[in-house]
């Protein structure tokens, strides 16, 4: 699984009103506005400062409910393992401890409640795994820190085992190894802080059956992948503030994703039915939204600003010409055959301002339904349901010549603002262009789509427009393949006629 951006050769929370920061957790001035003429929005998106500013929990322990003793070792565990399902569980003040066992974990029964007092801590002190786990659904986790938490790569400290059901509010799940969180179906993560984890800061993945109606509104999400997990797996895909895999369904609002090392939001495989929506992106290492080989989405009334300056610059060091991107969009597109709130991809009321790039649409000519090149190793597209088929002679014939690939397709970026300062920045080149194109395809020796076939679909004939947009900066435009780097008014001329009525101010933004 995972992206490559380059041709193949052979992947409800209280929140408080106040101006994003530029990075951490500590306010610094901000950057330029946006210009007139610029989407129309009531307010900037508000910030979820909930690292910084935690909502304390119950002091005194609800009727009915369990009390858990810091000073015993493992009580948590041993309680819910003595009680029965749908129980209340009051954590009191103080750091509480599993057993000093890699498997010792608690194990909650259906509709049980964890609450923590202010100052209650579940440490797993570098020794435990696990914090929560098991098949139980309908969890509620409230009031909570959880540290200290050894996960396996690609596992999580927190409802381990991707169970249904569970809510997860006002938590701070931080300085863990591996996820933070894992998620299963109807899962809201609401007002939590998911920081310092060392893959991601929530692992939206479960190995049986799909993730339906994940919410995930109004949190902290930064500093996460402090283990660097692409350095030690080039090239995985398995980073990410939160990474999304196989969703059917999320509401992704009102969050503050920031500082993560890496993708901000990524989501990857057969994602469906998005809406991102009111959320400040911001200060990201890589691309603040990567949105790759999925169906359906809303992208809409985001603040996304100051990312992608390591990973553009790392590249345009390098010498890479592809025109590395904010909000990536790579192989992915509108599709009216699959159920969703919307049959497009949909991008308006975006400000972007003095980031790496805007907005890129990508698709890999040689990435497709059993082709070597496809990184998400094993996975089809969402219109097929036997990989095998995919081969040829049939693969050249429809309906699976457009089946058997994910198409970026049916996109529409309209109503945005993208507002480029190259002094904040600090680059002269490669860092203020808006793409679509593809690769030629070449691989494998049976792929019924070598030349500049995909290259000419993605850009001329699968209904992806740029219009109404207002342009701040010295913007460029790539189209068809990364040589075609065009002005402005080449971008809107024929043959590609993109950005109509938009405005363009080429010294505006620095």
């Amino acid at each position: 699984m995972g992206i490559k951006w380059r041709h193949w050769t052979l992947p409800v929370a209280t929140l408080v009103l106040v101006l994003p920061a530029a990075t951490g957790c500590e306010d610094t001035p901000g950057g330029a506005a946006a210009p007139s003429g610029a989407p129309s929005r009531s307010a900037a998106p508000s910030v979820a400062r909930v690292c910084a500013e935690p909502p304390a929990g119950p002091v005194k322990a609800p009727a009915g409910a369990v009390t858990v003793d810091p000073a015993v070792v493992g009580d948590l565990a041993a309680k819910t393992l003595s009680s029965p399902a749908h129980t209340t569980f009051w954590l009191r003040p103080g750091t509480h401890r599993l057993k000093p066992d890699r498997y010792a974990q608690v194990i909650p029964k259906q509709g049980n409640h964890y609450l923590g007092a202010p100052g209650a801590v579940l440490d797993g002190r570098k020794t435990n795994q696990y914090a929560f786990s098991g098949a139980a659904e309908d969890v509620t986790i409230r009031y909570l820190t959880v540290r200290g938490f050894v996960a396996p790569p690609d596992e999580g400290v927190v409802n381990h085992d991707s169970a249904d059901g569970w809510v997860i509010e006002h938590a701070a799940i931080r300085n863990n190894s591996g996820a933070g969180l894992m998620a299963g179906a109807r899962q809201q993560v609401r007002a939590s802080c998911l920081r310092g984890n060392g893959q991601y800061g929530m692992n939206a993945y479960k190995g049986t059956g799909r993730i339906t109606g994940l919410v995930v509104e109004g949190n902290e999400i930064v500093g996460n992948n402090t283990d660097d997990w692409e350095r030690r797996r080039k090239g995985c895909g398995c980073t990410g503030g939160v990474k999304f895999w196989a969703v059917d369904g999320a509401d992704v609002r009102g969050n503050w994703v920031h500082d993560n090392r890496g993708t901000g939001l990524w989501a990857d495989t057969n994602n469906n039915d998005f809406r991102i929506e009111d959320n400040v992106l911001e200060a990201n290492d890589g691309a603040a939204l990567i949105y790759e080989t999925s169906y359906n989405a809303v992208i809409r009334d985001n603040m996304i600003r100051h990312n992608n300056w390591v990973e553009g610059r790392r590249n345009a060091d390098r010498g890479d010409t592809f025109p590395f991107a904010t909000v990536y969009l790579s192989e992915s597109g509108g599709e009216p055959r699959i159920r969703a709130r919307t049959d497009e991809i949909e991008i308006y009321g975006n400000v972007l301002e003095d980031n790496w790039s805007g907005i890129t649409l990508w698709e890999n000519a040689d990435r497709f339904c059993n082709s070597p090149a496809n990184t998400s190793s094993g996975n089809c597209t969402s219109l097929v349901r036997d990989t095998r088929t995919c081969a040829q002679p049939a693969i050249a014939t429809a309906p699976l010549h457009a089946d058997c690939r994910w198409r970026t397709q049916r996109v529409d970026i309209h109503d945005n603002s993208f507002v480029l300062d190259t002094s904040v920045v600090r680059c002269t080149v490669k860092c203020g262009r808006m793409a679509v194109l593809a690769n030629y395809g070449t691989y494998p020796d049976w792929s019924p789509y070598k030349g500049e076939a995909v290259a000419e679909a993605i850009t001329h004939k699968q209904h992806n427009r740029w219009h109404d947009n207002v342009y701040r900066g010295p913007w460029s435009f790539v189209a068809h393949d990364p040589s075609r780097e065009l002005d402005f008014w080449q971008w809107q001329g024929e043959p590609y006629r993109q950005d109509t009525g938009s405005t363009f101010a080429p010294r505006a933004g620095g």
